[in-house]
């Protein structure tokens, strides 16, 4: 089974400092969905898994929270994209719990779920800590220049191997262009 995981404020809709607490605030980054479709379209399982810490600061609930990704599931759907879970973390730092990135809860728990390892499965974010817990779920992390990803890039410190894209359309592109490229022939 192929899968990618993906950070979704910042990759897949638009960031905010203040956070995305309303269905009105979500707004899909312009060829996001489209990737999406297009991973689906080669055979890809596309799992979210996202940081959600305005429920422990109360700024938004679980209605808010599950109508948010009503309006990403139908935004997906017009365009043929299908995101086959979301997973999500609604504790805020301080908390210290297992499932916010940059630890590896959510990934374990999607491994568990999806009876899959995750060595060599592309991660996408726009920050440090999605990529952290990717790389050390064994993932292979990508980087969007979105959201808060020139500023990722710019700060540095990203795990080995870590490969920055414009956005996640380019990112797809590029993986999908590697995953049809012939193998090399031995001569």
């Amino acid at each position: 089974m192929k899968m990618i995981i993906l950070d979704r404020d910042g990759v897949i809709n638009h960031d905010s400092p203040e956070f995305i607490k309303s269905p009105a605030e979500w707004i899909p980054i312009p060829g996001s969905l489209e990737a999406i479709a297009r991973l689906n379209q080669a055979g890809y399982r596309v799992v979210i898994a996202s940081n959600q810490s305005g429920i422990a600061r109360e700024l938004f609930d679980m209605s808010i929270l599950n109508a948010i990704h009503h309006k990403l599931h139908t935004s997906a759907q017009q365009v043929g994209a299908d995101i086959d879970a979301i997973f999500f973390c609604p504790h805020a730092a301080i908390d210290n719990c297992d499932c916010r990135k940059p630890k590896a809860g959510m990934f374990e728990e999607i491994s568990k779920r999806f009876k899959v390892g995750l060595k060599g499965v592309p991660t996408v974010g726009d920050s440090l800590r999605d990529l952290q817990a990717g790389f050390v779920s064994g993932c292979v992390p990508y980087l969007v220049l979105t959201g808060k990803g020139q500023k990722t890039l710019e700060t540095g410190g990203l795990p080995p191997g870590t490969q920055a894209f414009p956005d996640l359309a380019s990112m797809v592109d590029a993986l999908l262009k590697d995953a049809n490229a012939p193998a090399a022939s031995a001569a």
